[in-house]
């Protein structure tokens, strides 16, 4: 099991949290994401033999936050 935070922009709000976590806890693979309004980041933990770094971004960008690098 791998842990990665991610640093996210635009995230203010409970709708936001929710998408976010919502997005990603729907990948094959994540086992859980918990989002830190005050921080931007969400800390994910998952199994990079099932999702990958690349596809945990998309969800997040398809929800309309930017995900940095």
């Amino acid at each position: 099991m791998m842990e990665k935070t991610l640093n996210v922009q635009g995230m203010s709000c409970g709708h936001c949290k929710t998408a976010v976590e919502g997005a990603l806890n729907n990948l094959e693979g994540v086992t859980s994401a918990d989002v830190n309004l005050d921080a931007g980041t969400v800390d994910v933990a998952y199994d990079d033999a099932k999702v990958s770094f690349e596809a945990m971004k998309e969800a997040v960008e398809d929800q309309g936050y930017d995900v940095e690098a």
